[in-house]
């Protein structure tokens, strides 16, 4: 079984999970768009790549970045990115991680702890702009 297959089953307990085209599975974990490619690094590090949109177009202040960096302190799975656009910031939350012997429960475990994160997340920014 391919670490895909093995993480589309994982994923598919809790989510709807599409393939794409490429290969890669996307699915939405509450209001946050997540994809998940796996490649081959090197020979025998096969690894798997989840990319969480946590939120788009937020006031372009300059708090979202010490927000950002004060979740990222906290202990996340995975690394947040910030892109300000002239729409405002674009928050995504990445995590690369070697998945070669996990089995379904286990990879499923690990990424919703990360997926989870991102969510929580995304309400959190949501809130603090909300609440000016």
């Amino acid at each position: 079984m391919t670490l895909l297959a093995v993480a589309k089953e994982a994923l598919e307990r809790f989510h709807d999970v599409r393939e794409d085209h490429d290969g890669a599975l996307s699915f939405r974990h509450g209001e946050v768009p997540c994809a998940l490619q796996g490649m081959e690094l090197s020979e025998g590090l096969e690894v798997l790549s989840l990319t969480c949109v946590v939120a788009w177009d937020l006031p372009g202040d300059s708090e979202v970045p010490l927000r950002l960096a004060e979740r990222a302190g906290q202990g996340l799975f995975g690394t947040l990115g910030a892109i300000r656009s002239e729409h405002g910031w674009d928050i995504t939350l990445r995590y690369v991680f070697p998945a070669a012997g996990l089995g379904v429960e286990a990879m499923g475990t690990l990424l919703m702890l990360v997926v989870s994160n991102a969510s929580q997340l995304r309400i959190e920014l949501l809130a603090a702009h909300a609440g000016r």
